[in-house]
């Protein structure tokens, strides 16, 4: 005697013997465990890191149009309120254009040719002072205890530098030079070019991309590119802000401490400023080994001190106001970054990596709403954690 038991699916036969007739299972239903659940994460892993190494090989071997449309758009986010502000008072669009993009023009040339011109005009006096200051600290490394350098090693390590010098490779590397150098003009034209089409045409240009986003997707999409802009224009002015009251302090100091090359250095701290931790680092190192090449160590030791003062004054004070909290990201993101920047660009990548991170973060903060994070980036009260 039995009886039966319908599952839903099938009906079964159970008898008095307590034999039990298992339905078979669908083969979907290995992925309903628990090992299961955990092949589907490994497998959307692996695709994820797939497509990912797919766009930074394609990044890194279409490095001539990526790295200038990406400062494209930086500049054009920070020139933006800019480019509003002239059409508001009735400017036609093709002009105003043409003035931001002739102010971008002239603001960067004009820095090249400060460092041209400063380090032009006082070269030879640099040059002698550094070949002096190489004798003095080989007289030095003599008086030492202990054999740390011999004439001879010195000679033999000068005539290594004169042969690769004088050798076919060293004339390849020029070659290469002079291919860099193409390279960085040809993006330098792509990139005016795209930031004219970009201060003309890019809130049209941006509508066409958000044709295919309907209801709240459109919202959000709406919202990631406003959101992008803002932290990118924001983090630039207020990066150059910074950057230039580095450069103004640090050369005040360097003019009143009689220090060689003070315009050039005031203007590579202003252009290492926008390379957060690091930038600042370099920028007082080569500050102090001018100082120290021309005018001896405890000079060299008061523009370190001027340094220390002019970035704690800008980092507690001026950065919190003007970066504010929305592009605040911890140091260990940014170094990060940088490092992530670096090993995919170079310098370029290094520059790049901070403002494209904060502009990503900014992104999540509006994932879900004007003011509401990505579920996942939401603070967890005591009760939910």
């Amino acid at each position: 005697m039995g009886f039966f038991r319908t599952d839903g699916r099938r009906t079964v036969r159970l008898d008095d013997a307590s034999v039990t007739l298992k339905a078979e299972r669908a083969p979907w239903s290995l992925w309903a465990d628990g090992f299961g659940r955990l092949s589907i994460r490994a497998l959307q892993l692996i695709v994820v890191v797939i497509v990912l190494a797919a766009v930074i090989l394609a990044i890194q071997s279409l490095t001539l149009v990526t790295i200038p449309l990406v400062i494209a758009l930086i500049l054009a986010s920070a020139f933006l309120p800019v480019m509003n502000w002239m059409r508001r008072g009735g400017i036609p669009s093709v002009l105003a254009t043409v003035i931001t993009l002739l102010a971008i023009v002239v603001i960067l040339g004009l820095l090249g040719w400060l460092i041209v011109w400063a380090v032009r005009d006082q070269w030879d006096d640099l040059y002698t002072q550094a070949e002096e200051g190489f004798q003095h600290l080989l007289a030095w490394i003599q008086t030492l205890p202990f054999d740390f350098l011999q004439p001879d090693q010195l000679q033999e390590w000068v005539d290594k530098l004169t042969a690769f010098v004088t050798s076919a490779q060293f004339g390849s590397g020029a070659l290469a030079g002079v291919g860099a150098v193409a390279n960085f003009v040809t993006g330098l034209v792509l990139m005016v070019t795209i930031l004219f089409f970009f201060l003309k045409d890019g809130p049209q240009m941006w509508e066409f991309l958000l044709r295919p986003f309907h209801g709240s997707h459109y919202l959000r999409a709406r919202r990631i590119g406003d959101k992008t802009t803002t932290v990118l224009g924001s983090y630039v002015r207020g990066t150059a802000t910074v950057a230039l009251v580095d450069a103004i302090g640090i050369y005040i100091g360097l003019v009143i401490l009689q220090v060689p090359l003070a315009i050039p250095l005031a203007v590579l701290v202003f252009l290492l400023a926008f390379i957060p931790i690091v930038g600042a680092t370099l920028a007082g190192i080569l500050a102090a080994l001018v100082a120290l090449v021309a005018n001896g160590w405890v000079n060299a030791l008061f523009v370190v001190g001027v340094v220390v003062l002019v970035n704690q004054l800008e980092g507690n004070f001026l950065q919190p106001v003007l970066m504010g909290r929305s592009m605040k990201l911890h140091p260990f993101v940014i170094l990060v970054a940088l490092t992530v920047g670096t090993v995919l660009g170079g310098i370029v990548g290094a520059v790049l990596a901070v403002p494209i991170t904060a502009a990503a973060w900014g992104v999540i903060q509006v994932w879900s709403g004007p003011n509401e994070p990505a579920r996942w980036a939401r603070p967890k009260s005591p009760i939910e954690s």
